[in-house]
């Protein structure tokens, strides 16, 4: 089917030439899926242009190539949504530019207030009616290049071919300005550290909460991943997945029978999600079963009136510190950028508004700093400079590893006696004297 669209097919180069000129905003996508072509296309032409702000998020390969062939951002600044692993290390340098942002608001910033003139899109091998998908990264795409100038598809071999429902996670060769393929490196891959002693404590304090038939939304990291572990040695049953991000933990479960989505009020019978991020084998179950997903935008997964409508929805995420009103900092260590809000507000609410839905945050009591001593993630209130990622009004299930605690309908006093009750000892004489000063 690509024969019919010969006239738009050309190499990397020729359409970073036509398509990106000085003062461009051109988008790169988030997550895993990534137009490593077109960046190295672009960055080619580092001498040619000038102030071009590339944006993107969550990038968990080793590389951008805008980024490291111009250090001194003559030509290129990046912005990024959310801040991974590889954008860390660029922010030590000076190299990325954050912008923070609730996911579930991006599709109307790109409607109504900020630019796109150039999208990069990665996707799939097309079929016989020249239909790709949009591999591991729906993100808002369409949105972002139905408002853009100009539209180059990056074709990958590598990206599952899945479509989605109704065509959910599919784009038309004819949508598309210029057309690249070429040979790309292997999916970047997401792994997990195993879990300590605490981490499984957390993840048993939560198992308590589950029931048979909920939907979960599941955050990247080693507790929720722990609490997949544990859900496949369960005797739970019929759970089903409403999730940001689709994660090897939903296929733990799927191959120990938890998951079958069979009770969802919506999307019965299917995992539904916006981005995948995990091992190969996840990548290749995508590819191999794609009847049992719903990958869609993000208006459609993270809209919080969606999941209120189903009945036990779930949210578990990790976070950085809580105070003892119950406010979170879910994202930065100080006034430095660890990641980025990105959908926990929006599944938080969702958890809060479902009938039988709850919404956990789930953090260790403490942290164990370079010298070996103890540092309470349970504080008296959030330090200056530091973030407020969650309101206090929003969190509504707390769980370390001296147990789980619900903040929702409580007084300051009782928010902090709650919390103080999850603290490390240590630490819960310092709290008490704070809360009986102040509340």
């Amino acid at each position: 089917m690509i024969v019919n669209y010969l006239e738009k097919m050309v190499s990397p180069d020729t359409a970073a030439k036509l398509a990106v000129k000085s003062g461009d905003w051109v988008d790169y996508g988030f997550g895993a899926g990534f137009p490593e072509l077109m960046d190295r296309a672009l960055a080619k032409r580092r001498d040619e242009l000038h102030d071009v702000k590339i944006r993107g998020g969550l990038v968990i390969r080793p590389r951008i190539e805008v980024v490291e062939s111009d250090p001194e951002q003559k030509a290129f600044t990046y912005y990024s949504w959310h801040i991974g692993d590889y954008e860390r290390k660029l922010q030590k340098r000076g190299l990325v530019q954050f912008a923070p942002v609730m996911l579930r608001s991006l599709p109307e910033l790109y409607r109504h207030v900020i630019r796109t003139d150039v999208a990069f899109v990665p996707v799939s091998s097309p079929d016989e009616n020249g239909y790709c998908g949009l591999g591991i990264s729906n993100y808002c795409w369409r949105t972002i290049f139905e408002h853009a100038r100009t539209v180059v598809f990056e074709i990958n071999e590598k990206l599952p071919r899945l479509m989605g429902v109704d065509g959910s996670h599919r784009v038309h060769l004819s949508e598309a300005d210029y057309i690249v393929e070429g040979e790309h490196e292997n999916l970047p891959i997401r792994t997990y550290r195993a879990p300590s002693e605490i981490d499984i404590k957390i993840a048993e304090n939560v198992m308590k909460e589950i029931p048979d038939g909920a939907v979960l939304s599941l955050g990247v990291g080693t507790v929720p991943f722990t609490i997949a572990e544990m859900i496949g040695e369960s005797n739970l049953k019929d759970l089903g997945c409403h999730t940001g991000t689709i994660s090897d933990a939903f296929l733990n479960m799927y191959r120990k029978g938890k998951l079958t989505n069979a009770g969802k009020e919506i999307d019965r019978g299917f995992s539904t999600w916006n981005l995948a991020m995990g091992s190969q084998e996840l990548y290749d179950w995508l590819d191999d079963a794609g009847e049992l997903f719903h990958p869609a935008d993000l208006d459609y997964v993270h809209s919080p009136w969606r999941m209120s409508r189903m009945k036990n929805f779930i949210s578990i995420n990790g976070g950085v510190e809580l105070d003892l009103m119950g406010q979170e900092n879910a994202e930065s260590a100080g006034a430095r950028q660890l990641s980025g809000i990105g959908g926990q507000m929006d599944f938080l609410e969702g958890a809060y508004r479902s009938e039988g839905g709850k919404g956990f945050i789930c953090i260790n009591s403490v942290f164990r700093k370079k010298d070996g001593s103890l540092k309470s993630n349970i504080v008296p209130f959030i330090p200056a400079g530091s973030v407020v990622s969650a309101p206090r009004t929003m969190i509504q299930y707390v769980a370390t590893e001296y147990g789980v605690i619900c903040l929702s309908g409580l007084s300051l006093r009782e928010r902090a006696r709650a919390m103080i009750s999850i603290a490390h000892p240590a630490f819960r004489e310092e709290l008490s004297r704070y809360a009986e000063e102040k509340f």
